[in-house]
C-alpha cells in the first residue's frame, strides 16, 4: 500500500484530532490522513482504563476553542473526554480521515523531492505500507505507549499478589474487599484512591514524598445558570476566557508568592482532612508549581481518608515481600494488589526514527522553534501542550500556526520551509526544563532543546505564546526553498 497526501498527521489523540479539525477549516482542499496505531481514536484517553481516570483540567478550557464542550462536570472523566473527541471528529469530518492499526517505523524527508516518505506496518496483517506527503505533523504525545515506568523493586518476584501498572490496567480487575497499596503521589494515585476506596478492604497511598493537592468543585453553578439563558457557544466562549484567566492567575500567584500559595493549599487540605490529621503527608518539600498541582473534585480524596477507607503512608520501600511491602522504617504494608502509579517513560515521536536525506535527526540535540517546529527539519511540526495549564491551549495555538505556515508555502509557491537557529542559540536545556517531577527528571534528556531568544525559548506561558504564534509567519529564522524547477525558472540556484 502506497498512499500520497499533502499532509500526514501521526496520532489520533487530542492533538491529532485538533490539528485535523483546524486543517479542515483553514485548508479544506488539502488532502490528509491521520495515522493511528490503536484501533480507536483518543490517544491517552483510549489507552488508560484505570478506575476514575479523568483530566485535572476543567472541561471548558481543556476543550478545543472551536468546539464547545457541553458538560455538567468541571473535571471530565476519561470516557467523557473520548466521547468529546469522537463527536468533534465527526462534526468536522475528520473521523473519515483516520487510518487505524498503523505502526510507524520511520519517516525520511528528501530535499530533492521535498516529500516525506513514511514507512509503516499494518499491525493486523503484518503488511508493510508506505505513505508520502509534503508536510508531516506528529501528534504522538511525550511518553511511551507500550510501557510505563516501574522502578526496580527488590523482591518483586516473590510477591504472591497482583502487580499492576495503571497504563495497562487489567480488564475486569477484581479488587473487591482486597488490600490495595498504590505506590505514588501524583495525579494517577490521587485519582485511583477515591475511585477504589469504597470497594476495597482498605487502600493505602504509599509515597516517597508528598504532592500538593487542590480541591476543585466539580459543578459550576454560574455556568449552569448561564446555559439556561445564553447559547452554548456564547457560554463556552465567556467561561473559557474566565477559566483560562483564573488558571493563569493562580499559576502566576504561586510563582510570585510561593509561601502564601503554599500556606493556602496546606490550610485547605488541613480543613478537609480534619484538624487532627498529620499534615506531613500532604506537605511537599518544594514550592507550588515546581511540580504540577494534583486537582481533586469535591475533596474526594480527602473524604475517603477522613472516613478511614484510605490512608497515606510516607516512607521508602526496603523490598517487596510475599505478602506486601517492607518499608525502610520497618513497617510492613500487607497487600493483595500493588499498583505502581510511578509515572511515565518519556519518548519523542512515539519512537519513530526521523531523518532528512537519510541522516537521522537527533531530537535531543535540536532546538524547538516556537515550541512547534524543529531546527533544520523541513516541512515538519510536532505538537506538545502545556505542563502548567490545560494541554489543549497550546495545541490550539500550535495547530493554527502550522495551518498558516502550510498556507504560506502555497502563497509563496515554495516547496519547503525549515527553521534555522542562530549561532550559540542553544542553552542546553530541554523544552521541559525546570519541572521537578520524577518522570521529567528521568527522561528529559530525550526532549528537544530550547534557546535564549523569544522564538527559540519555550516559555510555557499562554499569553506569550498567544502573541508569538499569532504574529505574521515571516521570520528571519525561517528558510524557504523552491523546487529545482522553480528555482531554475527564476534564474537562481535552489536554496540550501
Amino acid at each position: 500500500m502506497n498512499m500520497e497526501y499533502d499532509v500526514v498527521i501521526i496520532g489520533a489523540g487530542l492533538s491529532g484530532i485538533g490539528m485535523a479539525c483546524q486543517l479542515m477549516q483553514q485548508s479544506p482542499n488539502k488532502s490528509f490522513t491521520i495515522l493511528e496505531r490503536r484501533q480507536s481514536l483518543g490517544g491517552t484517553w483510549d489507552l488508560f482504563r484505570y478506575p476514575g481516570i479523568r483530566s485535572d483540567s476543567d472541561v471548558i478550557s481543556f476543550g478545543f476553542k472551536f468546539s464547545p464542550w457541553n458538560s455538567d462536570k468541571v473535571l471530565a472523566e476519561g470516557e467523557s473526554i473520548k466521547q468529546y473527541l469522537q463527536e468533534t471528529a465527526q462534526k468536522f469530518g475528520v473521523d473519515k480521515k483516520i487510518t487505524y492499526g498503523i505502526k510507524i517505523i520511520s519517516a525520511n524527508f528528501s530535499t530533492e523531492t521535498n516529500r516525506w516518505t513514511i514507512e509503516a506496518i499494518d499491525e493486523a496483517t503484518g503488511e508493510a505500507c508506505q505513505f508520502t506527503c509534503n508536510y508531516l505533523v506528529t501528534a504522538t504525545g511525550y511518553y511511551n505507549h507500550d510501557q510505563g515506568y516501574t522502578p526496580k523493586f527488590e523482591g518483586v518476584e516473590k510477591f504472591k499478589g497482583l502487580f499492576v501498572h495503571p497504563q495497562h490496567w487489567p480488564e475486569n480487575l477484581d479488587y473487591n474487599n482486597k488490600r490495595v497499596v498504590v505506590i505514588g503521589s501524583g495525579a494517577t494515585a490521587v485519582t485511583l484512591i477515591p475511585a477504589m476506596a469504597n470497594d476495597t478492604a482498605h487502600i493505602t497511598m504509599l509515597q516517597r514524598s508528598p504532592s500538593y493537592v487542590i480541591n476543585v468543585p466539580n459543578t459550576d453553578k454560574l455556568v449552569d445558570a448561564c446555559r439556561k439563558v445564553l447559547s452554548e457557544e456564547l457560554v463556552y466562549k465567556i467561561f473559557r476566557k474566565r477559566n483560562i484567566f483564573m488558571q493563569r492567575g493562580i499559576y502566576k500567584l504561586a510563582r510570585r508568592f510561593p509561601k502564601q500559595m503554599r500556606s493556602f493549599l496546606l490550610s485547605g487540605a488541613q480543613k478537609a482532612l480534619g484538624e487532627q490529621y498529620d499534615m506531613s503527608h500532604f506537605t511537599p518539600k518544594y514550592m507550588p508549581w515546581d511540580e504540577r498541582l494534583c486537582a481533586i473534585p469535591d475533596n474526594d480524596l480527602f473524604g475517603v481518608i477522613r472516613q478511614g477507607k484510605a490512608s497515606v503512608v510516607t516512607d521508602e520501600i526496603e523490598r517487596i515481600t510475599e505478602t506486601g511491602i517492607l518499608l525502610k522504617s520497618g513497617e510492613t504494608l500487607e497487600a493483595d494488589i500493588i499498583v505502581t502509579a510511578t509515572g511515565l517513560e518519556l519518548q519523542m515521536l512515539g519512537g519513530i526514527q526521523l531523518s532528512v536525506d537519510d541522516t537521522q535527526v537527533k531530537f535531543n540535540e535540536k532546538l524547538s522553534y516556537k515550541g512547534t517546529l524543529i531546527e533544520d527539519v523541513p516541512n515538519f511540526a510536532y505538537l506538545f501542550g502545556y505542563t502548567n495549564a490545560p494541554w489543549t491551549l497550546k495545541i490550539d495555538l500550535s495547530c493554527d500556526y502550522i495551518c498558516r505556515l502550510i498556507k504560506e508555502l502555497d502563497v509563496r509557491q515554495m516547496a519547503s520551509v525549515k527553521a534555522v537557529a542562530p549561532k550559540d542559540e542553544n542553552t542546553g536545556n530541554s523544552i521541559i526544563h525546570g519541572l521537578q517531577s520524577g518522570y521529567v527528571q528521568r527522561g528529559e534528556y530525550v526532549m528537544p532543546r530550547q534557546g535564549k531568544s523569544t522564538e527559540w525559548f519555550v516559555s510555557h506561558n499562554f499569553e506569550k505564546d498567544s502573541e508569538m504564534l499569532s504574529q505574521p509567519i515571516e521570520s528571519q529564522h525561517l528558510v524557504w526553498n523552491a523546487t529545482a524547477q522553480q528555482a531554475k525558472a527564476k534564474g537562481k540556484p535552489k536554496a540550501a
